[in-house]
């Protein structure tokens, strides 16, 4: 009788699934959700709580000024830092798909102009602090030329990023979030253009832009990843 000697066989070791980070991404993502909500939440209270502050006259970014300056200082460094750790969740997250490449770029930049707002003063003005005249400011200082600068270069990187999302959008079928996309980028730069007539108006362009990308980031988390 013949037996035959089977060789051992070595157990199988499961191949690692495609995207196998996914649970870092979401975290990573869920910091980019947060940072919205938290600038503007965190922003509204002193708004509403800081003697002399007025928002249908003064920006937001004017509560950096003051004894109590240092809260919202802290509040562009913790939101600037949270949309840089949203941006490389949105690059996992889009890795290998439509807008891979340039919309967590955008997104970082985006982030970046935070961190220069809370070195970069904005100019007092408008009654705030309490004892600066009501009137305009004769000229803008260089912290407050920097600080509108690097304002100017985030936001349009993060409207530049919609229209990034917009057609990945278009990849997926998604045609309601697509079609958003790229009318939120107009009424964020309407809003800019209306700063000369109204503060408001330019508080809300800057207010819908974070909101908008607090929905879209919470999109990219709940959707499944492209694989290359």
């Amino acid at each position: 009788m013949t037996h035959t000697i089977s060789a051992p066989t070595t157990p199988t070791v499961p191949a690692r699934p495609p995207h196998a980070a996914r649970p870092a991404a979401r975290l990573l993502l869920g910091c980019g959700i947060a940072a919205g909500p938290l600038f503007l939440a965190v922003g509204v209270i002193q708004g509403l709580t800081r003697e002399g502050f007025d928002f249908t006259r003064n920006a937001i970014s004017q509560l950096s000024l003051g004894d109590l300056g240092w809260i919202q200082v802290t509040n562009f460094v913790i939101t600037g830092a949270l949309l840089i750790a949203g941006a490389i969740g949105t690059r996992r997250a889009l890795h290998g798909g439509p807008g891979g490449t340039w919309a967590p770029r955008l997104v970082a930049v985006f982030g970046a102009s935070f961190l220069v707002s809370a070195v970069f003063a904005a100019d007092p003005g408008a009654g705030f602090p309490i004892g600066t005249p009501e009137g305009p400011t004769g000229s803008i200082s260089t912290n407050g030329a920097v600080h509108m600068f690097g304002g100017m270069i985030g936001y349009l990187a993060l409207c530049a990023a919609f229209v990034v999302l917009a057609r990945r959008f278009s990849a997926q079928g998604r045609r309601g979030w697509a079609v958003a996309s790229r009318i939120v980028p107009v009424a964020v730069l309407a809003g800019f253009a209306g700063s000369a007539a109204s503060v408001l108006a330019f508080s809300a362009g800057a207010a819908l832009g974070l909101v908008w990308l607090t929905a879209t980031t919470a999109r990219l988390a709940t959707t499944p990843p492209t694989g290359r």
